[in-house]
């Protein structure tokens, strides 16, 4: 009698026991899912706040500020080609917007927003 009590018992803290960890690693799995989903969320907000520039160049990632232009960008993403660029292309919202290197040397520009990639060819 005295070892079947024991048992049950035994049996009762081991189910105890498993149920504890199990709602342990349900909360744990919880936290990581939260953590991923603000870490993601953190990345967006960094990619819309900013401009990613694509092609030869130093700094691929160049922080936005009020009046940033095209050739703001350019500029200061450091583009290290020896040719000069054949075409630059703005990319907003999923429109592509081509825009004249030569333009650039004529004086002319074109404001951006947060968000916007640059492509730059040689």
């Amino acid at each position: 009698m005295k070892s079947i009590l024991v048992f049950l018992l035994a049996l009762i803290a081991v189910v105890a026991g498993c149920t504890t960890r199990a709602s342990a690693n349900a909360r744990a799995r919880q936290a990581f899912v939260a953590g991923q989903r603000a870490g993601f969320a953190q990345a967006d907000d960094a990619r819309r706040t900013s401009i990613r520039v694509l092609g030869p160049v130093r700094q691929p990632e160049i922080a936005w500020t009020e009046g940033l232009t095209l050739a703001g960008v350019i500029a200061a993403a450091g583009y290290s080609d020896v040719r000069d660029p054949s075409t630059v292309v703005v990319i907003r919202q999923r429109e592509r917007i081509p825009f004249d290197p030569r333009a650039l040397l004529r004086g002319d520009d074109m404001p951006l927003e947060p968000g916007d990639t640059v492509e730059i060819h040689p």
